[in-house]
């Protein structure tokens, strides 16, 4: 079992900037390929970004191409999303999310999920 516990949401202006953690325990976090997904009252959760398990892929929403950067540290069990320029629709809970075969985005194929962390963005 994986657990995944995010960290580093809170309320900003547009245009700043934010750096989301995911801390993950239960398992090697070397075999885990992380993504990132939101979801926005009453919207559908989304994908962000996703990263393999060794770094050397990333994918990207078309939304956040650009301004979003995915990165880990296997040496500290952690993933992060740094966001930048950031926009009132930004505005969701950001979720962390973990699968030892599936690094793709669609949110169904995650085994593992964290619990959220919520961003707001005002203009």
């Amino acid at each position: 079992q994986v657990q995944l516990v995010e960290s580093g949401g809170g309320l900003l202006q547009a245009g700043g900037s934010l750096r989301l953690s995911c801390a993950a325990s239960g398992r090697t976090f070397s075999s885990l390929h992380m993504g990132w997904f939101r979801q926005a009252p009453g919207a559908e959760r989304e994908f962000v970004a996703t990263i393999l398990w060794s770094g050397g892929i990333t994918n990207y929403a078309d939304s956040v191409k650009g301004r979003f950067t995915i990165s880990r540290d296997n040496a500290k069990n952690t993933v992060y999303l740094q966001m930048n320029s950031l926009k009132p629709e930004d505005t969701a809970v950001y979720y962390c999310a973990a699968d030892t075969n599936y690094y793709g985005r669609r949110s169904v194929e995650y085994d593992y999920w964290g619990q959220g962390t919520q961003v707001t963005v005002s203009s």
